[in-house]
């Protein structure tokens, strides 16, 4: 099975037929790894290593050190115990002194396998035990055995199942050895002048020490390799389409700030705009001018004037005889828009109108009749507005709210509503870290708002233990009595709705208990949603003191005299949720609390998140310590990003200068070749074009 030295063809040979693997152990690759492929198996890389340069004497050993290496002989075997409780024990020396050998399975196997006075090379973790040093379960084989890697042995990540049927870390690493022997030398996947350029070694070399180093030095610069390569071939992806996009797709021209955007500027302006909404209003001005369809995301944590901003680019479109459209991800965010659009632009002859599933009969035909018209102006919805039945007469711009909450196809049928497609604003309250946004947004133009609107308190985190409640509801108490509301949020545990609604039920009733001179209100995501949204407006109203609830009021309620955020089992919240629900207050000039309730028993990682929303309100450090913290995968908006956030090697959170580094080199390549001609770059655009085969091409899609 000798390589026809192109790379691409290891992902159509099946992993069956690798001598070692066979078809029961091709199955089980399959099923708990994903592995089917010989490339699938090339490219499945160890978590970590660990040095086996190194012989120690058992007089050096101590039940306190990481994983070693012995040489020696077997004296004896002993067995004890009987049953579940069997274990077969080798007594081992190298003349120095003696550690016991111990096996909890396969007893039988083992006594027959290993021979007594022979020597043996033997890996594992000392302990004590009764005074004594082993190691349970230990590698071990004779000198003689050709070891794969004497010096950093890699370790694969294997899952309980695999283990049971043999196919451990050390199986897999016997694998990558036979496949490598078999399949070098591979076809270079990168031009020797990107190589040179980034000191980068070549293909053969790096997959040879990212899976047998050498030495630390090798794997580091195998690791450098792969990274940059797999970095480089994702941000060429996103950047080559967002330039093809950027030809194929001209954009409706606003040329004339007019009458509508100047009213509102001199008399329905409600406060000054601060330097950064500002800044990002001539962004979107010179997007919506130039020609080309503006794609752009523009991120700002909650409270940072996002949808003034967006408002005031509908008018720019109104003003240029087109219409907008404003989408949101729930009816309740979506009523809150129309809400404060209306208060916007009161005593202005602008028609703004509200689409949602739950508007029906007459009222629904109007507003349909009244798009085609062009009589509405701007439609605020939910994902009613991308229904097929609903059509524009010149629609010129589109904002979407909170993306990542829609689905890829949802959003690309709001392309089809016209022939030249509108031009798209994205607003997210979910800050992105630098690297995330680099490549989940990697192809829209970013717009930061980081300045929060004058007048604003910084909003006072505490971290409460669960046993305090005493003093946790007497400050409450206090709070209400100065006529303030409160939200109290109960975790939502994905995997069981039942247990969410169960829990916050307890909740509900424990707070009546305790507040009974208080109106309380509930919210939780299996209401229908007109029995929803009247709780929210009895608090919206200040009819109810207390909201409890489950993060469905994480967004879309704004009630300014609402000061307290209490969450309830706060270490079951991720640290940008936690961020997005604290945001939930702090909407008022009065001065707003965020208590974090916890029990005491905490993870090293939870006292770290409770830490940081303590310390900080800043969005984007919030985000990136998230980031560290969790890593892309658990982020929320990344699962339906439409990229493959499934990385071989590389990793977001920590690699964000390797990240940028490959984005220039990637700028750079489209700069000075950008219809894909040069013979030099041959190599790249067909390897591009291999890794993009059968995936869905989303790059049209904003």
């Amino acid at each position: 099975m000798r390589s026809s030295n192109n790379m691409f063809d290891l992902t159509t040979q099946d992993i069956t037929y690798l001598p070692g693997v066979g078809p029961h152990r091709a199955d089980i690759l399959d099923k708990e790894l994903n592995i089917r492929s010989l490339h699938d198996l090339l490219y499945y890389f160890p978590y970590k290593y660990v040095d086996r340069s190194r012989i120690y004497a058992i007089r050096e050993v101590n039940g306190n050190m990481p994983y070693i290496q012995l040489k020696g002989c077997i004296l004896s075997f002993e067995t004890f115990g009987e049953g579940r409780q069997r274990r077969l024990v080798a007594h081992f020396s190298d003349n120095t002194g003696i550690v016991d050998l111990v096996w909890f399975q396969g007893i039988k196997y083992l006594a027959g396998k290993y021979k007594t006075n022979q020597e043996y090379i033997v890996f594992g973790k000392p302990a004590v035990f009764n005074g004594r040093i082993n190691m349970a379960h230990p590698d071990i084989e004779p000198p003689s055995a050709t070891s794969t890697s004497p010096g950093l042995r890699p370790y694969y990540n294997t899952t309980e199942k695999m283990k049971r049927t043999s196919l451990n870390s050390h199986a897999i690493e016997k694998l990558e050895h036979t496949l490598l022997s078999r399949i070098m030398p591979l076809k270079e996947t990168l031009p020797a002048y990107l190589l040179n350029e980034h000191h980068l070694i070549g293909l053969n070399e790096a997959l040879q020490n990212i899976h047998f180093p050498k030495d630390a030095h090798w794997l580091s610069k195998a690791q450098l390799r792969l990274k940059f390569e797999e970095l480089f071939y994702l941000q060429l992806d996103i950047l080559r389409y967002s330039k093809e996009r950027q030809k194929k797709y001209n954009g409706f021209v606003f040329n004339r700030i007019g009458e509508s955007f100047n009213t509102f500027y001199r008399q329905n302006l409600p406060f000054p705009l601060t330097d950064a909404q500002k800044r990002v209003l001539r962004e979107i001005r010179k997007d919506v001018g130039s020609g080309k369809q503006m794609n752009r995301l523009l991120q700002g944590d909650v409270g940072s004037g996002k949808t003034l901003v967006a408002l005031m680019s509908m008018l720019m479109a109104i003003d240029n005889g087109f219409q907008a459209c404003m989408m949101a991800p729930t009816e309740i965010l979506a009523n809150q828009h129309l809400k404060t659009i209306r208060e916007f632009l009161h005593g202005m002859d602008i028609r703004v109108e509200l689409l949602t599933s739950s508007v029906k009969g007459r009222k629904r035909e109007e507003i349909l009749a009244g798009l085609l018209t062009g009589d509405i102006h701007i439609l605020a919805g939910t994902h009613a507005i991308i229904e097929d039945t609903v059509n524009f007469s010149r629609l010129g711009l589109v904002i979407i709210d909170e993306q990542h909450r829609f689905g890829v196809a949802q959003r690309a049928k709001l392309w089809k509503k016209n022939t030249t497609p509108p031009h798209v604003l994205v607003m997210t309250a979910t800050p992105i870290p630098r690297t995330l946004a680099m490549t989940v947004y990697g192809d829209l133009d970013v717009s930061v708002i980081d300045q929060l609107p004058p007048g604003r308190k910084p909003i006072e985190t505490i971290h409460q233990f669960d046993n305090r409640r005493d003093a946790l509801y007497g400050f409450i108490r206090k709070q209400i009595q100065e006529g303030r509301q409160i939200y109290i949020v109960y975790p939502l545990i994905q995997e069981s709705e039942k247990m969410d609604i169960k829990n916050l039920e307890d909740g509900y009733t424990h707070i009546c208990e305790a507040f009974p001179e208080c109106r309380v209100c509930k919210v939780h995501g299996k209401m229908k949603p007109a029995e929803k949204e009247e709780e929210m407006q009895r608090f919206v109203r200040g009819e109810a003191q207390i909201m409890v609830s489950t993060t469905v009021i994480e967004v879309g309620v704004n009630v300014p005299n609402a000061s307290v955020m209490v969450i309830e089992n706060a270490e079951r919240f991720g640290l940008s949720q936690l961020h997005q629900l604290r945001g939930r207050v702090g909407r008022g000039a009065e001065q707003s609390y965020c208590i974090l309730v916890t029990g005491y028993k905490l993870s090293e990682e939870t006292r770290k998140r409770i830490e940081i929303m303590t310390r900080s309100n800043d969005g984007f450090e919030i985000a990136e310590a998230d980031l560290k913290l969790r890593g892309p995968g658990d982020l929320e908006g990344t699962q339906q990003s439409g990229i493959a956030f499934h990385l071989k090697i590389a990793d977001l959170a920590h690699d964000g200068q390797l990240l940028q580094y490959a984005r220039q080199a990637a700028q750079k390549l489209i700069g000075l070749d950008p219809d894909g001609t040069h013979e030099e770059n041959r190599t790249i655009w067909t390897q591009l074009k291999k890794l993009r085969s059968g995936n869905t091409n989303w790059s049209d899609i904003s």
